[in-house]
């Protein structure tokens, strides 16, 4: 198994009487980081149920506190898959924590918005959240050699890092596996959910978003090329961030005259997930948007980075209006910049006027392919 940075925070926060929830895009792997660490916890014993078994829901939905007393006394530890398939599923842990308070309780989860509604208020001071993402550069490193992450930099930045694709071999397989996910997995929930009414404005709001990664959104520019209204395109932008498809970046700004902040910037979760949305797998060297991967690639590694190193983090991009601007902007919990720029080449590079002026204390640090695990490990 590829080592998981998060199976650390794991075995250091699983507490009796709280849910251990689990958040992450389908097929990231989430269900084979839990069952390999549970399968350490020798000396315990778990109870594992899939949210889609039709047994576990009527359980779970009948919140009987004699049934889950008879169900679940004498187990260590509770393992529920897929949690957003359960009806109100938050009162039914909720219940089972406060029956039974040295349980410990697992979920995970690829729908964030249906777990938010189900799991947020009634586990609210009972529940710690975590995320999983595709496989990082420090992931790699530790599973393949701390040499891998650059020389497998081209297919990373092609097909990205879900599992799965770096344990296939022919470039083919790896498509077709893209594909696949994306058609049949990362819409699934989305095109579920009882209110989405046209599936393929939703597909191609992504495309549109594929072909924008790094540059600033218009909303009112989707919603007349899709015929759409400004309203939907902001709901549909909002369940490709909760079904972890994309996220988003706002503007920077210290008050400044010149500097824009209201404009964000979306990139995808994993640069292969993007590269599927458009059907585009070129070889770098026959491609117009390595500028565009590489910044995707490197904004989603570094955010990815500081969530397994728990650190509290806000980022943005940097702009003025006579367009000097930076890619990824980091403050920290003191208030405390960092700058980075994604750069393909390694060439010299100089920083904006702008920020010089307005930010002194703060030099701008190039992100490129021959220094970017500096910032990664």
């Amino acid at each position: 198994m590829i080592p998981r940075t998060l199976e650390n925070h794991l075995e250091q926060t699983l507490r009796p009487g709280r849910v251990w929830m689990l958040f992450g895009a389908r097929r990231v792997g989430k269900t084979q980081l839990v069952t390999h660490h549970l399968a350490k916890r020798t000396s315990e014993k778990w109870f594992s149920a899939h949210g889609e078994d039709r047994d576990i829901a009527t359980l779970m939905a009948e919140r009987s506190a004699t049934r889950f007393r008879q169900t679940f006394q004498g187990f260590d530890g509770f393992f529920l898959d897929e949690a957003q398939s359960i009806p109100q599923v938050g009162l039914a842990l909720k219940l089972l924590v406060d029956l039974l308070p040295n349980l410990r309780v697992i979920v995970t989860g690829s729908s964030a918005f249906r777990l938010d509604q189900m799991l947020g208020q009634p586990l609210t001071g009972r529940r710690s959240v975590h995320y999983l993402h595709p496989i990082t550069v420090g992931e790699l490193s530790a599973w393949k050699g701390p040499i891998t992450p650059s020389a497998l930099l081209p297919d990373l930045l092609t097909y990205g890092s879900y599992p799965e694709v770096l344990q296939l071999g022919p470039p083919e397989e790896r498509r077709d596996y893209l594909r696949q996910l994306v058609e049949d997995y990362l819409f699934q929930d989305i095109l579920a959910f009882d209110q989405l009414r046209n599936a393929r404005k939703l597909k191609d709001l992504t495309t549109l978003i594929a072909h924008q990664v790094g540059n600033e959104i218009s909303l009112n520019e989707l919603a007349n090329t899709l015929q759409i209204s400004k309203d939907t395109v902001e709901r549909y932008l909002d369940l490709l961030e909760k079904s972890f498809v994309l996220f988003r970046v706002g503007g920077f700004s210290r008050n400044l005259r010149k500097e824009v902040s209201k404009s964000k910037r979306y990139y995808f979760v994993d640069n292969g997930v993007r590269n599927a949305v458009i059907d585009q797998f070129q070889p770098l060297d026959l491609r117009p948007d390595c500028g565009a991967l590489w910044e995707n690639f490197f904004v989603n590694e570094r955010r990815r980075f500081l969530t397994y190193q728990r650190e509290d983090v806000r980022d943005f991009f940097w702009r003025t209006y006579d367009q000097q601007e930076i890619d990824r902007i980091e403050v920290d919990s003191s208030d405390r910049l960092q700058a980075f720029e994604c750069k393909w080449s390694n060439k010299s590079h100089k920083t904006p006027p702008a920020w010089k002026k307005a930010y002194p204390n703060t030099p701008v640090q190039f992100a490129h392919p021959k220094n970017f695990m500096n910032f990664l490990t």
